[in-house]
């Protein structure tokens, strides 16, 4: 049976055959029903999975148009909100084989590894609710040039911003500025990290009804001489003029602890640091950007604010934590500065979906022969990432919606029923009740008055024994309806 958001979700989605459309429909219903599981145990049977892969092997059937009806429900929901955030980010998606490699894939890091780049563009609302992808690219990488270091620079300052794979930042916001314009009424805010400290991201036009962006410097940008904006700074680069204003406000926030990513890492940005509350100065600038010089073309000068969150008094072994915010969006008063630091804390939640796509659905883990197989099905299982790690969110956004807008009557009542050991309740409860059991199921410990909510692995994990549990509700439990006696006639 085909779950309901998967038919609301899909509604549009164009195959080019209406089999095709339908046969979308029960993959996407399968396999997030059963994300953890291979597709063989998540479709259920032999002419099932046979199915699947023949559709993910069709030439119709492909990465865009698997996405193109999700892309068209995201739009909807950005629709109802005031302030949405366009959040985009890159991962690898590792194809690696110990023995036959996947055909198509491509290099990685320059090494053994092979795989895709995926760099999706996802909606959140103010709170951090995922609302959905509104694009997304991926891509495989040519096998790297045998070159010297000096061959290799003088090769990127020849290529033009519109070869490099950096373009996709330019992309990103491209898309975010085409959401913006299908949404007039909604303030549409493009977030990157510090790999978007891009020139010409900062240079794009922002369209009629303008999208803001929010990004995270990584370089010390040079100033405009003779700008209005400048004149009060005798400082030539952005950290110089930022750290020459007074301090705006001053807050206490909770820094979590992380491990380096490369051992040779060097940039205070990527070092490890330890777990502590951290006491933060935050300072805010408007300045004019001096335009880099490119072969070939002449940019303009560029116009943006400036926001520092720096800590005070580190300790003496740890890097200081710091953002250094560019954004088009107002610094007038302190709440709009809040307002900023608030937003770019939400891109960390794109992280979060990388991980429920990789972990919760192993999407690295599927077994394809050829990229254009596995590029179908990474896209199926984006829609399910999301939705997982939408039901997780809105548990905490929303504790107090009836879960009936997210769960079927059978998924609560089967989870009540085992969790509690007692009949369920004829009032459906909220969701702030019904998803920590459902996260009991996968592990959450659900002791009395505890105030942390269940995070997405849990959950993920949770929601598979409510689909099972629900199953059986319908098939032999309260909800099933009478069946049809076999016949047992000998042949």
């Amino acid at each position: 049976m085909l779950a309901p958001w998967v038919v609301e979700e899909m509604k549009t989605a164009e195959l080019r055959d209406k089999r095709l459309n339908e046969r979308l429909n029960t993959i996407l219903s399968a396999l997030s029903e059963r994300p953890t599981a291979s597709i063989p145990a998540a479709c259920g049977g032999f002419n099932e999975m046979i199915a699947a892969y023949r559709f993910f092997d069709n030439d119709k059937v492909t990465y865009e148009r698997v996405l193109t009806s999700h892309h068209e429900r995201t739009v909807e929901r950005i629709a109802e909100q005031r302030i949405v955030l366009l959040v985009q980010d890159t991962t690898e998606l590792d194809f690696t084989r110990p023995e036959l490699q996947m055909k198509g894939a491509g290099s990685l890091d320059g090494s053994s590894r092979r795989g895709a780049f995926l760099h999706p563009l996802v909606a959140f609302t103010a709170d951090g609710t995922p609302l959905g992808t509104c694009w997304a690219k991926i891509w495989t990488r040519d096998e790297p040039l045998e070159a010297t270091s000096r061959e290799k620079e003088q090769r990127r300052k020849l290529t033009s911003i519109e070869e490099k794979e950096s373009y996709r930042w330019v992309e990103g916001l491209q898309q975010a500025r085409n959401v913006a314009q299908k949404v007039p009424a909604v303030q549409c805010v493009c977030v990157g990290d510090s790999e978007a400290d891009i020139y010409e991201l900062f240079a794009e036009p922002r369209g009629e009804h303008s999208v803001e962006w929010l990004v995270r410097a990584c370089q010390d940008r040079a100033l405009q001489k003779g700008a209005p904006e400048n004149a009060d700074h005798e400082a030539r680069q952005i950290r110089a003029a930022i750290e020459a204003q007074p301090v705006l406000f001053t807050k206490t926030i909770s820094v979590r602890g992380r491990e380096a990513k490369v051992s040779c890492e060097t940039r205070g940005r990527r070092q490890p640091r330890k777990s502590r509350q951290a006491e933060v100065e935050v300072r805010c600038a408007t300045v004019t950007l001096r335009p880099p010089h490119r072969s070939g073309e002449k940019l303009s000068p560029v116009t943006v604010n400036l926001v520092q969150v720096r800590e005070v008094n580190p300790p003496a072994d740890d890097e200081p934590v710091e953002w250094l915010l560019v954004t088009t969006l107002p610094i007038d008063t302190v709440e709009q500065v809040r307002e900023i630091i608030q937003y770019y804390t939400i891109r960390f939640l794109i992280e979060v979906l990388f991980r429920v796509l990789k972990s919760g659905c192993r999407v690295e883990e599927r077994r394809f022969e050829h990229i254009d197989r596995m590029l179908p099905c990474a896209a199926v299982y984006l829609i399910v990432a999301w939705r997982t790690l939408m039901i997780c969110r809105l548990g905490r956004s929303s504790p107090d919606l009836d879960c009936e807008a997210i769960f079927d009557p059978a998924e609560w009542k089967s989870v009540w029923t085992v969790v509690q050991k007692k009949r369920p309740p004829r009032t459906p409860p909220k969701l702030a009740t019904i998803l920590p059991m459902i996260a009991q199921l996968g592990g959450y410990v659900n002791y009395p008055n505890r105030k942390d909510p269940p995070g997405p692995q849990t959950i993920w994990l949770g929601l598979q024994r409510m689909y099972d549990l629900a199953l059986a509700w319908n098939t032999f439990g309260p909800g099933a309806t009478e069946l049809e006696e076999e016949d047992d006639t000998c042949v």
